[in-house]
């Protein structure tokens, strides 16, 4: 399965349903399932927006492990009617926006149970086995 790593407290946004954009500065023509792990090292709180310290702050981290499975259903280049789009929206307030990047968009989002794993850059395969955890919605 293709795994993308996601520094903290974005991956566990996206695994507690406040985020379903990933922005990055390069783009993917991969299109499928895609599992999500979470960086072992977490962005520096200073670099966080109030909205991010403020939604994250009860969440429980899972730096080191693959925590969710969806779906890359679209990679966006942003321009300027893309970015107006959603400049209105709390997603914005989870990313950056700026004409140039990309918007790779997550869809079907589903806990799994954490598989402890190292990242890698870009987009890497993991082989081994995983299982949904059914008592939770993204």
């Amino acid at each position: 399965m293709k795994v993308l790593s996601i520094k903290e407290p974005y991956a566990s946004l996206i695994l507690n349903g406040y985020k379903h954009i990933e922005t990055r500065s390069y783009k993917t023509n991969y299109r499928g399932e895609i599992f999500i792990h979470a960086s072992k090292k977490s962005i520096n709180s200073n670099l966080l927006n109030p909205y991010v310290i403020e939604i994250s702050k009860n969440i429980n981290m899972n730096n080191g492990h693959i925590i969710l499975k969806a779906n890359l259903i679209d990679c966006i280049y942003m321009d300027d009617k893309f970015i107006d789009n959603i400049k209105n929206s709390n997603e914005y307030k989870l990313g950056m926006y700026e004409i140039g990047r990309y918007a790779w968009i997550l869809d079907n989002i589903e806990a799994i149970y954490p598989i402890k794993a190292n990242g890698k850059l870009n987009i890497w395969n993991f082989d081994g086995n995983y299982q949904i955890k059914k008592d939770t919605n993204c």
